[in-house]
């Protein structure tokens, strides 16, 4: 059985009422449909988006039990085995659930769960209360600190990274912008899609997460338009 998104988010609902929870899994959706697109899997980013809305579906009602009630839950309700598998896998190593990320999607999810949480933790002690104005060394040094939400897990992210074939930098420099960090903001992918090829590392510049710092004196490749200084300039026409 295939779920409507209006029918997975009432699933979700169902099961979940703190805002706290529900705010992640639209961001971890938002962020898994990006993904998606930009690794070459534009025709199955409605799946993807769906794996990450509903990956923590038992988490506040069975804390005990995550991703192993999850199972039973999906199961009785006769949904995509495969779809089951990504929201169990996702929690391999860390809870009772026995299944191993094994596709690029269930990866990607493994590592970028534990991901958001870190980087929404960091955007709440910036002025700002944003990603926007996030910096990646900004964010290697709350990452490094331990004490700093030490709920998520950076073992966790480390280990996503090396799944992907990645290193940690390219996770965090992942393009492009950071409206997906919002709560969930679904938006279509600004930048031409890349080749379907599936081993490809991402790109550097700016990231998903955080904003790679670039010299004074040369201006990031966007066409037109001077990210840096928020306006048309000379240097980036």
């Amino acid at each position: 059985m295939e779920l409507t998104r209006e029918q997975a988010l009432a699933l979700l609902r169902q099961y979940n009422e703190e805002p706290f929870h529900l705010r992640h899994a639209l961001t971890v959706e938002a962020v898994m449909s990006w993904f998606a697109r930009e690794l070459g899997y534009g025709e199955e980013a409605a799946f993807w988006a769906q794996a990450g809305l509903l990956h923590d579906l038992d988490f506040e009602r069975y804390p005990e039990e995550h991703c192993v009630k999850v199972r039973e839950i999906m199961e009785a309700r006769g949904l995509d085995p495969a779809l089951i598998h990504a929201v169990v896998s996702h929690g391999w190593g860390m809870t009772e659930g026995d299944a191993q990320p094994e596709h690029e999607m269930e990866r990607v999810l493994f590592a970028v769960d534990e991901l958001t949480g870190l980087i929404g933790a960091a955007a709440l002690m910036r002025p700002s209360k944003s990603v926007q104005d996030m910096e990646l060394s900004s964010l290697r040094k709350k990452f490094k600190d331990k004490k700093f939400a030490a709920g998520c897990s950076r073992e966790t992210i480390t280990q996503g990274a090396q799944l992907l074939g990645w290193e940690l930098n390219d996770l965090l420099e992942h393009p492009p912008g950071h409206e997906v960090l919002r709560g969930g903001y679904r938006s279509p992918v600004r930048r031409p899609l890349r080749s379907t090829k599936k081993d490809r590392v991402p790109r550097r510049g700016h990231g998903l997460f955080v904003m790679r710092r670039w010299p004074r004196w040369r201006c990031p490749p966007a066409p037109g338009r001077c990210s840096v200084r928020g306006r048309r300039c000379a240097q980036s026409r």
